[in-house]
């Protein structure tokens, strides 16, 4: 909408018509200097509204009408009534076109206003960055006033971070159109999330003439994200801790197995030493095994305290046969315990992927123990686990396929579409968020995770992870996560 014009202005404005019309009345000249109120009324349309635009020209009128009346009242000429005639007819098309140029500056004016009753963030930047427009949400949201603003360097100003996801201006596409989530910095030097979206104007050159930028605050949200993602690392950590719980016969046999080993040798030793001859060669090869098996409790032990420790994750270059490598000894006690085999197919080279050990090995734990507990009742037939590992092509992309197959009594029906539901189980004493949990991860891999009965009988689990490419492996171990 208009402001009300300054006083300087008003001023200005009254001067100039005295001028013109002192010029137009005493100076001896044979021109017609009225045509100069059309600059008069163009200029008042930058201040001054319909009425007032009217007024100006109705002034103008009366003072070039007055003029002619005193320069020539004792005779009647057709050249000065022609040029004054001229003059009027500047001062009615100057009074027209600054009455159109107003009502266009209104219109503007008032959708701008609509703008400042949003509660996004909006402002407009050129194509130098300099910020031409601000309104009220961007005033509210940043604490900068328009005035401020007007003639800044938006990114100097708003000190904006991009999140690797989201890209620069280099990346809007032929529209010209990019949306994502950026951080900016307030006038208090807080930073805020928003969710981004830019409009880009071209000139027909295509250069960026200039860039809307409309920002919703998402802070909020964000920090809702980090409370639930935090939340769901608890979970987990409770949830592995719970399944190392159940595996505690398997656990203590795979440290006890090696430190028995290392006992009966330390007396062979002894008893090598002990003779009259003592035989070094044997007590040597007591020792070597004495130090293998003490490695091998080291490495049960810090596989535990690697799946029990509670951190963020951290993605590597993982070949996926390692993961089931370190599952294996875990739920080897489950497995005797239960009568169940094991039956290996791994593919050799194993496919690399990139993830994080701990929980993709906590993925995997779930499945083989569950597996072996849906067979734990099964007679008549071999109480089998499966595990592959293989490469699929999927859409023209690598993924690696991990499977767990058993023989027990499969998936019924009528829970196969909640099996991945949180707090969904079929034991007895379970928390039902072991599959659950296992999807989570698996997606946050990129990948998936999907279950199926058997032909005949058991249930057949695949979960798929995108395979690191040749060449991917050195930017996968610079990359941020």
């Amino acid at each position: 909408m208009m402001g009300r014009p300054t006083g300087l202005q008003v001023a200005l404005m009254l001067v100039g018509v005295a001028v013109i019309f002192a010029i137009d009345t005493f100076a001896p000249l044979d021109i017609e200097i009225a045509v100069l109120y059309a600059v008069v009324v163009i200029a008042s349309a930058d201040f001054l509204g319909r009425r007032g635009i009217l007024l100006v020209c109705a002034v103008c009128v009366l003072q070039t009408l007055l003029s002619y009346g005193i320069v020539h009242s004792e005779s009647f000429e057709s050249g000065p009534a022609l040029r004054a005639l001229i003059g009027l007819c500047a001062i009615g098309i100057a009074t027209l076109a600054a009455l159109r140029n107003r009502k266009a500056a209104e219109s503007l004016s008032d959708q701008a206003a609509l703008l400042d009753l949003t509660h996004d963030a909006i402002f407009v930047r050129d194509g130098s960055d300099v910020i031409t427009y601000w309104n009220a949400g961007a005033e509210k949201l940043y604490g900068w006033s328009r005035k401020e603003t007007l003639g800044q360097k938006a990114d100097a100003l708003l000190k904006t971070k991009y999140p690797l996801s989201a890209g620069t201006t280099e990346q809007l596409d032929d529209p010209g159109r990019w949306q994502g989530e950026l951080v900016h910095t307030r006038r208090d030097g807080s930073e805020v999330w928003v969710a981004s979206r830019w409009a880009m104007q071209r000139d027909e050159r295509g250069r960026r003439v200039a860039t809307m930028e409309t920002n919703s605050d998402i802070t909020e949200q964000k920090q809702a994200e980090d409370a639930l993602r935090h939340a769901r690392s608890q979970i987990e950590h409770v949830t592995r801790i719970s399944t190392l719980g159940e595996l505690t016969a398997s656990i203590a046999h795979e440290v006890n197995q090696p430190l028995a080993a290392i006992v009966t040798n330390g007396e062979a030793g002894l008893r090598w030493l002990l003779r009259d001859e003592p035989d070094l060669t044997e007590v040597r090869a007591a020792v070597e095994r004495m130090i293998a098996n003490g490695r091998r409790a080291s490495d049960v032990i810090a596989r535990l305290r690697a799946l029990a420790r509670k951190s963020n994750p951290s993605h590597t270059v993982l070949a996926l046969n390692d993961v089931i490598a370190d599952v294996i000894p875990l739920v080897e006690r489950e497995m005797l315990n239960n009568d169940v085999a094991l039956k290996l197919d791994l593919q050799a080279p194993a496919p690399l992927v990139l993830g994080d050990r701990v929980q993709l090995a906590q993925v995997v734990i779930n499945l083989a123990v569950n597996a072996i507990h849906a067979m734990s009742q099964i007679e008549g037939r071999t109480r089998l686990l499966s595990i592959s590992s293989k490469t699929l092509e999927d859409s023209n992309t690598q993924m690696a396929v991990l499977e767990i197959e058993d023989t027990g009594t499969g998936i019924d029906p009528k829970v196969a579409s909640n099996l991945f539901s949180a707090f969904h189980t079929t034991k007895a004493d379970g928390m039902g968020m072991g599959l659950s949990i296992s999807r989570t991860i698996v997606e946050s891999h990129s990948g998936s995770i999907s279950a199926a009965s058997g032909d005949r009988w058991g249930a057949l689990f695949k979960i798929r992870l995108p395979v690191l490419q040749q060449g991917e492996e050195a930017a996968a171990a610079d990359r941020p996560y």
